[in-house]
């Protein structure tokens, strides 16, 4: 009988370990694919508030806490609850009366748990969120290795991680040290109770009540109460840290995102208007102000402006990564906000100053709006933008880290290519030319001027020799429009872009 039930204990205990642990797995799998899957829908204001490494501390190290909650904790405290279950059965068994003196024992527990929790939860948090500011540091320095090395601000890079670590630190040694205190000797504090408080129940003339072998027998089984309670009041930890770690996690999943829609729209002719429209990323400074603007299907408009004038901030707006304060946006006379922004954003493209590239090959990288482009429709793209020679031999060649393996002019003809490739109603040039050399620049120039009939095309230049051709300059200044014309009208007025002009050109406009 004693070997059946090992036998059979055995198959409980596979099960505990194995499906417990598995399920802890799943959970922690599916936490991180809905975190990541959110994380898509929250609007770009959030990332810009928050360091790209304080949010994948949460997706993976606070995720990764969770984890331990499903894999031990739970575990311990089911386990932990039937063995005591067990044990006080037994106990009501051999003797009511010393029965009920050890149910002091489980409000004593619950209140020493509501203290430990009390210190414990602000530790937890404050080292989550020194974890957070250990994997920003690390992120930015990695990225900006390149800079700290050329100013050589290694040293200084040092002493402000040392800082986070060494803050990280001496959050770990005072929770150490809470646990010290509380876990071992919670324990010990209990069971010393209980049996005073039998010592006490015996010498008030108790001891003939009880015959040796039920305080015998009593003592055996008080000691394998304290077991699983050991147990469990060793997991506090571990509870404590997973609470801070969730917490953290859904506060993530807490803010306020937009649901991806399937909603499409049919390819608008272009038609963008401004209508009056305000627009600030905080609400104590206006960037955009009573801004007002039409452009026609078609057309290219040119933005000009000083740094901070509100170039970047239209494009924000029109692409409904932010939405204006006040007034309108309309593309064919529809209103922006009454459009899905994935549905609107199928029509556009956009070419940065910057371009960011993704893992992969260059043509994977190209085709990334239309990933079922064909290997002909990519070539063509790159022809278009005049890159045949310089990227059509590299197209099956691996993205490192984000291209830095590519010079400045082959990144940006992969942005350019691959914004062209989704075919866009309305194409945004933001600086698109800066990094590129004289000859590349021309060929992307020719090939622009292919391509702009029937697309409505915004460019953001400070190079003012590259909008020539614009139908309309808009010259901008504190987020209002001081000037707008083609480049002969501004020239003929003795204004701001008269002025911009002549700086670049180093001579006299007339």
């Amino acid at each position: 009988m004693y070997l059946g039930l090992i036998v059979f204990a055995s198959f409980f205990q596979y099960g505990q370990s194995f499906y417990l642990k598995k399920s802890a797995h799943l959970i922690v799998r599916q936490m991180r694919n809905d975190v990541f899957q959110h994380l898509s829908k929250l609007p770009v204001r959030f990332f810009d508030h928050h360091p790209a490494g304080k949010i994948v501390a949460r997706v993976t190290n606070d995720t990764e806490a969770v984890r331990e909650l499903y894999m031990t904790v739970l575990a311990t405290f089911f386990s932990g609850i039937v063995y005591l279950t067990g044990i006080y059965i037994a106990l009501f068994i051999l003797d009511v009366r010393l029965a009920l003196l050890t149910l002091v024992l489980i409000p004593l527990f619950y209140a020493w748990i509501q203290l430990y929790h009390r210190f414990a939860a602000g530790l937890n948090r404050r080292i989550r969120d020194k974890n957070a500011d250990i994997n920003a540091a690390m992120n930015e320095n990695i990225h900006g290795m390149s800079i700290i090395q050329a100013f050589n601000q290694e040293s200084s890079s040092q002493k402000q991680f040392e800082q986070f670590n060494d803050e990280h630190y001496r959050a770990q040694t005072k929770l150490l040290n809470l646990n010290s205190l509380t876990s071992h000797n919670l324990t010990f504090v209990l069971k010393n109770i209980l049996f005073t408080g039998l010592i006490w129940t015996i010498s008030g003339g108790g001891g003939g009540i009880f015959s040796i072998g039920v305080l015998y027998a009593f003592v055996d089984l008080v000691n394998r109460l304290f077991e699983p309670l050991s147990q469990m009041v060793s997991q506090l930890a571990k509870l404590e840290q997973a609470r801070a770690a969730g917490q953290r996690v859904f506060e993530l999943m807490d803010e306020q995102g937009e649901a991806p829609s399937d909603d499409t729209i049919i390819r608008p002719k272009g038609d963008v208007q401004f209508d009056s429209v305000h627009f600030s990323y905080e609400k104590e400074k206006r960037v955009l102000k009573d801004l007002t603007f039409q452009a026609n299907a078609g057309q290219t408009i040119a933005l000009v402006g000083h740094t901070g004038s509100g170039k970047s901030s239209i494009m924000n707006l029109l692409f409904r990564f932010y939405d204006p304060d006040e007034g309108t946006i309309t593309i064919d006379g529809l209103n922006t906000k009454d459009m899905s922004a994935g549905a609107l954003r199928e029509h556009m493209g956009i070419v940065l100053q910057e371009p960011y590239l993704f893992t992969g090959t260059v043509a994977e990288n190209i085709s990334y709006g239309r990933p079922e482009a064909t290997r002909d429709e990519v070539k063509r793209v790159v022809r278009l933008v005049g890159g045949e020679t310089i990227i059509g031999p590299i197209l099956d060649e691996p993205v490192t880290e984000r291209g830095a393996t590519l010079s400045s002019g082959e990144r940006q003809l992969i942005s350019f290519a691959r914004a062209l490739l989704v075919d866009p109603a309305i194409l945004v040039l933001d600086e698109a030319t800066s990094n590129v050399d004289t000859e590349t620049e021309a060929h992307i120039q020719q090939g622009m001027n292919a391509l702009k009939n029937g697309r409505t095309t915004f460019v953001i230049a400070h190079r003012l020799s590259t909008i020539i051709d614009a139908d309309q300059i808009l010259v901008l200044d504190r987020g209002q429009i001081v000037e707008r014309g083609t480049h002969d009208d501004l020239l003929k007025r003795n204004g701001t872009y008269r002025r911009m002009y002549e700086l670049q050109q180093g001579t006299d406009a007339s």
